[in-house]
Order: structure tokens, then sequence, then C-alpha cells
């Protein structure tokens, strides 16, 4: 016993700190905490991925918009056009693009110009997470845009 009490270093902290670091764990491990960390990860994927034709906001008015052919989605208005619920899955599928959505035919046969991003980030991803670890992290990529473009959402 009397070696490991030689190499404990005696701690004392004022009680007053303790309070101030219960605080900041829970603030820090708080929903709020964690949707603040999920908006900036989807914001950040937004603007590598989309920001170009939809726009800083989401409204379709992104500095490519007009060169293409079709004019890009405001993608503030999916739930108001479907009747106030955001499609999920459907918006994943468009991102992801690796699936024929009847709505929309396939891409570029009906001057559909939206990338398919599912099979981008597949090649970008390679054999760097191993045989299904490049699948889910494209699925998880695709998520994130999922996730920001519903908190992008205006009535």
């Amino acid at each position: 016993m009397k070696k490991i009490q030689r190499f404990c270093v005696p701690f004392s902290m004022p009680i007053s700190v303790v309070p101030a670091l219960a605080v900041g764990l829970l603030l820090a491990l708080s929903p709020a905490g964690l949707k603040a960390e999920e908006a900036v990860i989807g914001a950040d994927e937004y603007a590598a991925s989309c920001l170009a034709c939809h726009g800083v906001g989401g409204r379709g008015d992104g500095p490519m918009a007009e060169f293409l052919t079709v004019q890009p989605t405001d993608l503030t208005q999916i739930s108001t056009n479907n009747e106030g619920v955001f499609p999920l899955l459907e918006v994943f599928q468009v991102i992801d693009g690796r699936t024929t959505l009847g709505a929309h035919g396939v891409r570029h046969s009906e001057g559909w110009e939206m990338p398919v991003w599912g099979a981008r980030y597949k090649a970008e991803a390679g054999d760097k997470f191993g045989p299904y670890g490049g699948e889910a992290a494209v699925r998880a990529r695709v998520l994130e845009l999922v996730f920001y473009i519903q908190s992008i959402q205006q009535p």
C-alpha cells in the first residue's frame, strides 16, 4: 500500500470549481451541443458538395446555377412541397443517386443534371475502409447532407 501512495500526487481543487466543471461537462454532452456538431458536419459536406449549385442558403441560386439547363431545386422548400413532411428516404436516394427513382427517371436522360454523389463518394473511399466500410462511409456522408437539408427547411 505504501508503494502506491508514494506515486500518488495529492490533488486538491477548490469546491467552487467542481460545480463549474460539472456544468461544463453537461453542456458539452447535451443534445444541443451534439446538434451543433451535427449541423457543422452537415454544413461542411453541403459546402463541399452542394453549395455551387444550390447556393449558400439552399435556394437553388448557387454560382453555377446560371450555367445549368435545369434550375437547381430550392432545398428549403422540400417539406413545404411535400405537405409539411420531410421525405428523408427520397432525399437520401436522390443525393446518393445510385438507385433509379421512378419520379426522376435515369439521370441525364431526362435533363436532370444532379451528380450521382453516392458513386463519387464510393470512388473517393476506395478500399480505405475495407470491403464493407466503404459503403458505410458513403451512406454516412449522404446522411450528413440529408440531415443538413432537413435542418434548413422553411415554412
